[in-house]
């Protein structure tokens, strides 16, 4: 497809799809994590200034069609994407990655903010978030009976009562087992982002016969098309 792309990323899919893209493509990072340098297409970091700010950005730089591979739980991104896309007067495409579905047997709770979170576990003693940073805003709040594991992009100093990892995945299979084994978890905390890189966590608190309390994802805006996998969105650009 020769249409001028801007392609927001962050995802692994997304990074997947910038390095099928033309030098006339923009692939759009928030800037969190790793920038990569080896793709054809432009790179861009940083934020646009919520939904109007990304219109005035698909103005100047005359982009044809926005592509939205950001996380399922980027809410406020697809909002903006969403909204300038309507703006500008042009399309809008997103990839929806299917959640995870729980399998015979499996013990998956869901709530729908941090206070159900802190709710579901009050039972346990050894809860790992794999949440992404949003557990170190509540470092304080570690009730005396638990210790916290905290896995997120980059380490930090450990605190009274947590363990903060800095990790990224993909995460194989026996590194996560032994990760459970050495911190004696007893319960698993994590988004449904449905990736397939970090799905191996959930196998072993299917093993080890572990809840998992799942923060339920966000309504996402309705956009011109939505794929359900990377093929898909690949084809109907004709890459």
């Amino acid at each position: 497809m020769s249409r001028r792309i801007l392609l927001l990323g962050g995802t692994s899919e997304a990074l997947r799809l910038a390095r099928r893209l033309s030098p006339e493509a923009v692939y759009s990072l928030a800037g969190l994590g790793r920038v990569p340098d080896d793709l054809a297409c432009q790179v861009r970091v940083g934020g646009f200034g919520g939904a109007a700010g990304l219109a005035a950005y698909i103005r100047e730089q005359s982009i044809e069609l926005l592509l939205d591979l950001t996380h399922p739980y980027a809410a406020q991104i697809s909002a903006n994407a969403a909204r300038a896309a309507e703006l500008s007067a042009i399309a809008c495409w997103a990839l929806r990655r299917p959640g995870w579905r729980a399998g015979e047997g499996d013990d998956w709770r869901e709530v729908d903010n941090w206070a159900g979170l802190v709710a579901a576990l009050q039972n346990f003693q050894r809860p790992l978030f794999t949440l992404g940073r949003e557990p170190l805003e509540h470092l304080h709040e570690i009730p005396l009976h638990q210790h916290w594991t905290l896995r997120c992009l980059t380490a930090q100093e450990a605190v009274p009562r947590a363990e903060i990892i800095g990790a990224r995945g993909p995460f194989a299979l026996d590194g996560e087992r032994a990760l459970f084994a050495r911190l004696g978890t007893d319960v698993l905390i994590s988004k449904n982002s449905g990736s397939q890189s970090t799905e191996p966590k959930l196998q072993v608190a299917r093993e080890l016969g572990l809840p998992v309390v799942l923060l339920r994802r966000p309504l996402l805006p309705s956009v011109e098309r939505e794929f359900l996998s990377l093929e898909a969105l690949a084809e109907a650009l004709q890459l």
